[in-house]
C-alpha cells in the first residue's frame, strides 16, 4: 500500500489522480488533515485517514499497513511554524509503522548554503531520511511554475512587473512533476536517494516570462526592477506575515545566485514526453493558444 499525505492540497491531490491509472486502488491510501475534504477519494475507494503532522498518534494510524509513504513537504515555516519538527514526526511514525520506504517532495536547489530558506529545510530533512535507516527517495523537484503564476498575475493585468533582480528558474509544472512521482512511487527501488533535478526543459528568469506572456496576449508587460528594500516595504503594506516575506526576498536572492537555473533531462525521461513549457502555462491561464 502506498500512503500518500497531503492528498487534497495541490500536488498531493495530483499524484493520487496519477497513481489511480497504474495501480488499484485498494493500494492507495491517503493521510489528510481534515477527511472531510477527502470524501471524492473515499467514494472512489482509495483509503481515508486523518493524519496531522503535528499529532504523532494520527500519523501512526494513518500509516498503518503502508509499504512506502508519499511525504509532500510542509509549508509551515511561511507561517511562522517547524516544517523540520513536522517531517521528523512523519518519518518516526513511518519507521514505527513498518514503512519500508519514504517518497519526500524535495526540491532542485536543497542546500545548507541556499539563500532561500526553503531549501535548508529540504537539505536537513533528506539527512533526517538517510539516518532514519528506511530507503528513501528524494523527489528533487523543478521550481513550481504554479509560483511564477501567483506573482506574475498581478502584472497580467497591469501591465508592469515589480520585483527585485532575479535570475533564471527552472519553472516545473504540478502536473509534470506529479506524474513522475507516481512513476518513482510504482518502481519501487529503482530510484534511491536524492534524484537528479526533476525540471522542465527551459530555464526562464521574470524579463523573459514577461516576454512570453506579452507575446501570448499581444500587449506589453514590462518588467521593473525595484530594490528588495522597496519589495520588503510593498509585501508588508500589502499584509503578508513576517516569515512570508523572507521567504519571498530569498526567491529573487536565490535565483539571482543561479541556485534554481538548471535544467535536466530526468523529468522527460520520467514522464516519456516534453514537459510542459511555460509558455503553454501561461497561455493556459490565458485562455489562449500557445
Amino acid at each position: 500500500m502506498i500512503v500518500v499525505t497531503g492528498a487534497t492540497g495541490q500536488l498531493g491531490r495530483l499524484i493520487v489522480e496519477k497513481l489511480v491509472s497504474r495501480v488499484p486502488v485498494d493500494q492507495i491510501a491517503v493521510s489528510v488533515r481534515d477527511v472531510r475534504k477527502a470524501q471524492e477519494l473515499a467514494a472512489r475507494g482509495i483509503r481515508v485517514r486523518g493524519g496531522d503532522f503535528t499529532d504523532p498518534k494520527s500519523l501512526a494510524h494513518a500509516f498503518e499497513g503502508a509499504s512506502q509513504v508519499l511525504l509532500v513537504s510542509s509549508n509551515a515555516a511561511a507561517y511562522g511554524g517547524d516544517p523540520l519538527a513536522q517531517h521528523r514526526s512523519a518519518i518516526d511514525a513511518a519507521r514505527s509503522a513498518g514503512v519500508r520506504r519514504i517518497v519526500y517532495t524535495s526540491h532542485m536547489a536543497a542546500s545548507r548554503l541556499s539563500a532561500f530558506s526553503p531549501m535548508l529545510d529540504h537539505a536537513a530533512t533528506e539527512q533526517m531520511l538517510g539516518e532514519s535507516g528506511l530507503a528513501w527517495t528524494a523527489l528533487r523537484n523543478g521550481f513550481y511554475a504554479a509560483s511564477a503564476m501567483f506573482l506574475l498575475e498581478r502584472s497580467l493585468r497591469t501591465g508592469v512587473f515589480e520585483a527585485p533582480a532575479d535570475g533564471k528558474v527552472s519553472w516545473t509544472t504540478h502536473a509534470d512533476l506529479a506524474e513522475a512521482a507516481a512513476v518513482v512511487l510504482t518502481n519501487e527501488g529503482r530510484y534511491d536517494g536524492p534524484m537528479p533535478p526533476l525540471t522542465a526543459a527551459q530555464a526562464l528568469d521574470f524579463g523573459e516570462l514577461c516576454d512570453i506572456a506579452s507575446s501570448v496576449l499581444g500587449r506589453p508587460i514590462r518588467r521593473s526592477t525595484v530594490s528588495e528594500d522597496e519589495m520588503r516595504a510593498k509585501l508588508v503594506a500589502s499584509g503578508m506575515p513576517a516569515p512570508a516575506v523572507a521567504i519571498s526576498l530569498g526567491l529573487y536572492r536565490a535565483s539571482h545566485n543561479g541556485e534554481f537555473a538548471a535544467v535536466d533531462p530526468t523529468l522527460q525521461k520520467l514522464l516519456g514526453r516534453a514537459p510542459t513549457s511555460m509558455r503553454e502555462v501561461i497561455a493556459e491561464k490565458m485562455g489562449r493558444t500557445a
